[in-house]
């Protein structure tokens, strides 16, 4: 048996170990640039796909899969039609919401995010009209300004889905104003934008998109370059 690997019949695992060990190296300083690496002896090949439930948004899956090897294995997967997170700078505060997120059972303090919308054709919402609608409806805010920061997989082991990020500057309070949906309890606040880098630097935020976003707003702050 080849050292570290764990006992296994029916495959050949030393040979596969053996195999990727070849793209390793002990010495970091030899080891290849990503951008230099070729990507087919990681790729995994769909042979099947089994909705197992469809959800308002979302829809669950398992699919099977082939390895680089030959082997096959399955994937529990979540289908997610994408999302917007929106950094809202009002003078030099930051527009938050703290809200109840279920699954972790306490309250979180996020940026204003949201889904984007699946419409009646099967389509999914353009993110350049979901970013104002979720600003307007979770703070009661416009934005005469945006700028798109980036976009970035939120958790690519188990879902596709990929969250656009968005700064919004100069803001003014929507007139009509009704507040948040009616399936959402949330707190506005205002936090100045610095201690909020800081708190998210000092582990006070554990939301990975506001950390994202957060830490962002730092660099570009950094870089002199916080103009819409």
């Amino acid at each position: 048996m080849c050292p570290d690997a764990p006992a296994r019949t029916g495959v050949d695992h030393c040979s596969r170990l053996q195999k990727a060990q070849r793209h390793r190296s002990d010495d970091v300083s030899t080891a290849p640039y990503a951008a230099d690496m070729p990507d087919e002896h990681l790729k995994e090949t769909i042979v099947e796909r089994r909705i197992v439930h469809e959800g308002r948004f979302m829809n669950f899956r398992v699919d099977t899969i082939e390895d680089p090897q030959g082997v096959r294995h399955t994937r529990e997967i979540v289908e997610h039609p994408g999302a917007v997170c929106v950094i809202p700078i009002h003078c030099e505060d930051v527009l938050m919401v703290r809200q109840w997120r279920t699954p972790v059972e306490q309250v979180v303090l996020e940026l204003p995010a949201g889904t984007l919308d699946r419409l009646p054709d099967g389509s999914v919402e353009d993110p350049e009209a979901a970013a104002p609608r979720e600003l307007g409806e979770e703070t009661g805010y416009r934005a005469a300004s945006w700028r798109k920061l980036g976009r970035f997989w939120t958790a690519p082991g188990f879902t596709e889905e990929q969250m656009h990020l968005y700064l919004a500057t100069d803001l003014t309070p929507l007139n009509d104003y009704r507040g948040p949906d009616v399936d959402e309890y949330l707190d506005l606040v205002r936090i100045p934008w610095r201690e909020a880098v800081a708190t998210a630097e000092g582990g006070g935020i554990e939301d990975a998109k506001t950390l994202a976003g957060l830490l962002w707003l730092a660099r570009l702050a950094d870089a002199g370059d916080l103009a819409g």
